[in-house]
């Protein structure tokens, strides 16, 4: 690496990160497409729910909403089966190994399911899709914290997360088509492409920063500006739940990540049955909803920057972004007082939308008080465990949600429970970590 050019950052408002940024950014650019891939996957199958739920005859396999729930349950089973070993994987053998190892795992699992015919077919498959997906936050997050100085994480974070929205967006408009040309079973395999192309990327652009070979040492002294933390010795994973940071951002992940489950597999079947919506009619609510979670997951990422400067501290930032988005997100209730209308109808889309939205702002904030808490050796392994906890709550609010719309066809305590979860899970952080106190793994 050469010396940083210092007449290069001396002109008036110019900083090194301004200047040199484009290294980091670029990184998170490749974790925003990792994360759009992953979201893809997801989304297939809500998307083709009506489509399944058609007998053989007709060109479905007999799913019900009870067996959807099952196979979702199924998949945030081993989703959150994976996130121990996923995190501690790449704990132990870095992200740019670690990443692409994850990464075909879960493309191979995805494209499995263009083989399925029957139920039974779909929940093996979705099981494995579950496991290969479960290392994609852990990994991501652990690069994060490698790339970005704590004051940008969330903001970093938010960006890449916002590959979730574009992934379900990419996937509304290329399922429709996919199944109109060559059948359902093709709409599976729409991510094959995308996952080889990743991977060769990431194989041949990414190195840790120390490593890489194109950083300036301007830009290298940026993301390096935090106080030097002390060695992290290696932990088994087992022994961070005796830290009450780690129950700080588990729990909050137990009770709102559900929330965003529930929207990514019941949205398109919610407004399929109250608006009697098509599959191409379902394009339009889905895209609205999830550009307004694009621009939630950027924004509530960005909003502790703005609340530091108007002299906030780092951490009191940080709650202050997860006090708004929690207050946000309480609206989305009034839901169950809506006509099946065409006012109706928007209504629920513009309640969905801040909903979801706030949702990603309040994720981008959560995931990185995982890296506000731990040093960088326990973060995958920290994220892990959140994620794990946020998954089976996604296991139980699958079920849940299954067994309730099969019964009786309402959405009404489901939207209820959106609604309140968060604010207690704020709550539930800050009596746990109040200041989100970091851990001293060697104490």
């Amino acid at each position: 690496m050469g010396k940083p050019d210092s007449g290069a950052l001396s002109g008036v408002g110019i900083s090194p990160d301004t200047r040199l940024g484009f290294v980091r950014w670029g990184i998170c650019a490749m974790l925003f497409a990792a994360t759009t891939i992953n979201y893809m996957d997801r989304q297939v199958l809500a998307l083709l729910k009506p489509t399944l739920m058609h007998s053989a005859a007709q060109g479905g396999i007999g799913l019900t909403e009870d067996s959807f729930g099952t196979i979702v349950a199924c998949f945030t089973f081993f989703y959150a089966l994976g996130q121990l070993g996923a995190g501690r994987f790449v704990d132990k053998v870095g992200t740019r190994i670690g990443y692409m190892a994850i990464m075909a795992v879960w493309s191979l699992s995805a494209m499995s399911h263009a083989l399925v015919n029957s139920v039974l077919e779909l929940g093996f498959a979705r099981s494995f899709l579950g496991l290969g997906e479960s290392g994609n936050f852990p990994a991501a997050n652990k690069t994060n914290a490698e790339w970005f100085p704590q004051k940008e994480r969330s903001f970093s974070f938010g960006i890449f997360n916002c590959g979730a929205n574009v992934g379900v967006i990419l996937a509304t408009l290329l399922v429709p088509l996919a199944v109109h040309y060559f059948g359902w079973h093709s709409a599976f395999l729409i991510t094959g492409f995308f996952s080889a192309s990743w991977i060769l990327l990431w194989f041949l652009k990414y190195h840790k920063p120390a490593e890489h070979p194109t950083l300036k040492v301007a830009e290298l002294s940026y993301i390096n500006q935090d106080p030097p933390e002390k060695p992290g010795p290696s932990m088994p994973w087992i022994k961070l739940f005796g830290y009450r940071q780690t129950w700080a951002y588990a729990i909050p992940k137990f009770l709102t990540d559900p929330i965003w489950w529930f929207y990514l597999y019941w949205l398109p079947g919610y407004f399929s049955t109250q608006f009697n919506l098509s599959l191409v009619g379902l394009g339009l609510p889905i895209l609205i909803v999830y550009n307004s979670s694009a621009i939630g997951s950027i924004y509530g990422g960005y909003l502790p920057a703005s609340f530091i400067r108007i002299g906030f501290s780092a951490t009191r930032a940080r709650v202050a972004a997860m006090l708004l988005c929690a207050c946000l997100v309480v609206p989305v209730f009034l839901i169950n007082y809506l006509h099946a209308d065409n006012f109706g109808k928007w209504a629920a889309i513009g309640l969905l939308s801040l909903a979801a939205a706030a949702h990603q702002g309040w994720s981008a904030n959560l995931f990185t008080t995982a890296s506000d808490m731990f040093p960088r050796s326990a973060v995958g392994s920290a994220t892990g465990i959140g994620t794990m906890t946020g998954a089976i709550g996604g296991v139980l609010i699958a079920k849940l949600a299954g067994h309730i719309l099969q019964l009786s066809g309402s959405y009404s305590l489901l939207f209820i429970i959106a609604a309140s979860v968060y604010l207690l899970s704020l709550l539930i952080n800050v009596l746990l970590a109040p200041g989100l106190k970091r851990v001293d793994l060697t104490a």
